[in-house]
């Protein structure tokens, strides 16, 4: 019996998601990834295979001070403000197979307090 690392752990939490969720012209999938440094999310239409709006932590200006959970929420609140340009109201979340507590769930309230529904 072989153990899985974290990485294909994630990968088959991530696939088992995502055969559930899947994003629509009326409410789109809001998918995050999550590297050592910096968090990146996009809002994206399955139906048509489509990116409508996305942020990054590279985006955010270099003075921009603060842990990387208050970055996540940062890049919430810019991926809800670009989402909101599209003409986007409402979407469902898909964590990406990460575990929904600290920069996943700050990233997903931020979003919230941006104005995007999920």
């Amino acid at each position: 019996m072989s153990t899985l690392t974290t990485r294909e752990a994630r990968l088959r939490r991530h696939r088992r998601v995502r055969g559930r969720v899947s994003g629509t012209t009326e409410r789109p999938r809001l998918a995050v990834f999550r590297s050592n440094k910096g968090i990146y999310a996009q809002v994206i239409d399955d139906g048509s295979a489509r990116t409508l709006a996305s942020a990054s932590w590279a985006q955010l200006p270099k003075s921009f001070k603060g842990t990387k959970t208050e970055q996540a929420a940062e890049v919430g609140k810019r991926l809800a403000a670009n989402a909101k340009k599209a003409g986007v109201e409402a979407v469902v979340f898909d964590r990406g197979g990460y575990l929904y507590h600290g920069r996943v769930k700050a990233l997903a309230d931020g979003a919230r307090e941006g104005g995007l529904r999920f």
